[in-house]
């Protein structure tokens, strides 16, 4: 089973969508900031999605997903925020980005946007 990566630098919200995917049978991994996400990528090659807050301390807006789209082409990645408009969500997908999800949103859509994610 390939990897998921969680990266959100609010503590709950990690542990929440971490749980839900543990609970679904993926193996999780998380990260609390746009650098923990690029050091856990350096050591773990199977990571398939990664679920990406918009706003961390330490990157600016959509930087480190168009950080991850050179550095790991294939891994497929959903942006989740609460601070979303239309024109954030079209830039996203327009730098890659698999799908957006608003926050909050229930845990199930977000396995199912997965289970997506791992065949697309």
């Amino acid at each position: 089973m390939p990897s998921i990566l969680i990266v959100d630098d609010e503590l709950l919200i990690r542990w929440a969508i971490s749980e839900t995917l543990g609970a679904a049978g993926f193996r999780v991994l998380e990260a609390g900031s746009a650098l923990e996400a690029l050091q856990v990528l350096e050591k773990e090659n199977d990571v398939a999605v990664v679920v990406l807050d918009l706003k961390l301390p330490d990157s600016c807006d959509l930087g480190l997903l168009r950080t991850l789209r050179q550095r790991v082409p294939p891994c497929q990645v959903i942006l989740i925020t609460a601070h979303g408009s239309a024109e954030i969500c079209e830039e996203a997908m327009r730098a890659g980005a698999f799908l957006t999800l608003s926050k909050p949103f229930d845990m199930h859509v977000i396995v199912e946007r997965i289970r997506e994610a791992l065949v697309a």
